[in-house]
């Protein structure tokens, strides 16, 4: 195994372009740490290698030809609910094994146009449902940085393979923190766009008023050219937005000078992590030191964002669900009677939570208590996304945690699902107001575990997000640490 594994996407682009190495000896190497590593940390779920280096050995004849796209051969791991053609797409979930997307996402069939090539599925949170990738119905996967860790979730098999080096970059997706939770607690960078900035068509949906696909990446940098190739409008999607896309690699310098950077003080109350806050406070110094200037904003109805989350996601959840009935697609239990089909089917296929989240979802739904539950809730949330647009009046971007705490424990949480709940309380409202949000490393615990600072945009602002980002990467050395032996155990 070289080197090239532990290279940023954009680093290996150079390298490619100037016939320094080969798309081959890149994938060989992705696969030989996949081989060293992944028996221990358990991020991927399937790989089909021998198509793979095929596709790695075409891009590197196209490269000879003259022909160059921008990820020409190289491969990226994909999180198991983006339907990619003839790969299997199963959402970590039982109800559906065995099931072979026919079809690509709108956003793969974009990075296999860009000339990226998709690696292999990795572990999630069995329909996105869970902050820890405890809930899949395969395999435990474990935080690359210490194994006795969650590596987060839903998107937890993405942020372990990118920290764990098995991974150049992954695409995840991001409901209510499923990008830039794990990211925080893996130590790398997680970027949710702005809702409808990349199309959701392909993505298996949880909740489609918040679902949103991004990348994870081993540095901002990744990240800016990951959504180059991803955003822009899809008329297969009707949340798309028609907007023009920006050159966010352009965006990208090494200070702040002229920005102003608002603090909600609402999120750091009670129960934040003292060595959090810590990290979290001394990165927006830094941010101040690169000339950004420090201001003071409210959003005041931030305490809501968990009980408004959890009651429109189940809602929508128990909706989007319903298609999973054994009839058109994925695992059935035999029956003669088509409702005892139905129900059979569901309670061997779907786990625990998606059936909390599901019969949560249906009693909100049901006669009597749409209104005092569903609309209610769409009401508060209106109320959050101007807290949001208040604030940024005042500022270009806020800056805060990312979780109010750093990984815990396998097992920690798995009893008492409320307290999974509540981790996501600052990381749901940006859902729940569409706006752009990311996750970049900025400290450690005493533990070795790492930390991220949360940058939140206004709407359709992720050249401003990621700028910010960028310079405080450039300027510390946390993305410089790697897990050590890449993780306790793991070798």
């Amino acid at each position: 195994m070289s080197a090239l594994h532990t290279l940023a996407l954009h680093e290996l682009c150079e390298l490619l372009n100037r016939r320094a190495c080969s798309s081959v000896e890149i994938v060989n190497d992705v696969l030989a740490a996949i081989d060293a590593r992944d028996h221990k940390i358990g991020a991927y779920l399937h790989v089909d290698r021998e198509e793979v280096l095929a596709a790695a050995a075409s891009a590197d004849q196209v490269r000879k030809q003259g022909n160059q796209t921008p990820l020409l051969g190289l491969p990226i791991a994909i999180k198991d609910l983006l339907n990619a053609k003839g790969q299997p797409c199963t959402c970590a979930s039982k109800i559906l094994k065995g099931y072979v997307s026919p079809y690509d996402a709108t956003c793969l069939s974009r990075l296999k146009a860009a000339g990226a090539i998709l690696l292999g599925r990795v572990n999630m949170d069995e329909f996105a449902m869970g902050g820890s990738t405890e809930n899949s119905a395969y395999q435990l996967t474990r935080n690359p940085w210490d194994l006795d860790y969650v590596p987060g979730g839903s998107s937890g098999g993405s942020a372990a393979a990118v920290a764990g080096y098995m991974a150049l970059a992954s695409i995840g997706s991001d409901t209510g923190g499923s990008i830039r939770q794990p990211a925080s607690f893996c130590g790398c960078v997680g970027l949710k766009p702005t809702y409808g900035r990349i199309s959701r068509y392909g993505l298996t949906a949880f909740a489609s008023s918040l679902d949103q696909v991004g990348p994870l990446t081993r540095d901002v940098e990744d990240a800016a050219l990951l959504l180059q190739h991803m955003a822009g409008h899809d008329r297969m999607d009707s949340t798309s937005l028609a907007v023009d896309v920006p050159d966010y690699r352009a965006a990208l310098t090494s200070e702040l000078t002229g920005l102003k950077l608002g603090v909600p003080h609402e999120y750091f109350s009670n129960g934040l992590e003292p060595q959090v806050e810590r990290a979290v406070r001394s990165a927006i110094e830094k941010c101040g030191e690169l000339g950004a200037e420090i201001v003071e904003v409210s959003l005041p109805h931030t305490e809501y964002a968990i009980a408004v989350y959890y009651i429109i996601c189940t809602a929508e959840a128990s909706s989007n669900l319903s298609r999973f009935d054994g009839v058109r697609y994925g695992a059935r239990v035999e029956d003669d009677d088509p409702i005892a089909m139905y129900g059979s089917t569901r309670e061997h296929g779907f786990g625990s939570e998606v059936k909390r989240r599901v019969v949560l979802g249906t009693y909100v739904l049901s006669s009597g208590y749409y209104d005092a539950y569903y609309l209610r809730a769409q009401k508060v949330r209106t109320l959050i996304r101007k807290d949001f647009e208040n604030s940024f009046e005042h500022c270009d971007a806020i800056v805060a945690p990312v979780s109010p705490t750093s990984a815990y424990r396998i097992g920690e949480k798995t009893e008492d699902p409320l307290q999974m709940y509540l981790g996501d309380i600052l990381t749901v409202p940006a859902n729940l107001a569409g706006i752009p949000g990311l996750s970049v490393p900025c400290g450690f615990t005493t533990d070795g575990l790492p930390i991220g600072l949360q940058v939140l945009g206004p709407a359709l602002r992720e050249d401003v997000v990621l700028r910010i980002a960028h310079a405080f990467e450039q300027n510390s050395k946390f993305r410089l640490r790697k897990p050590p032996n890449v993780g306790k155990g793991c070798e």
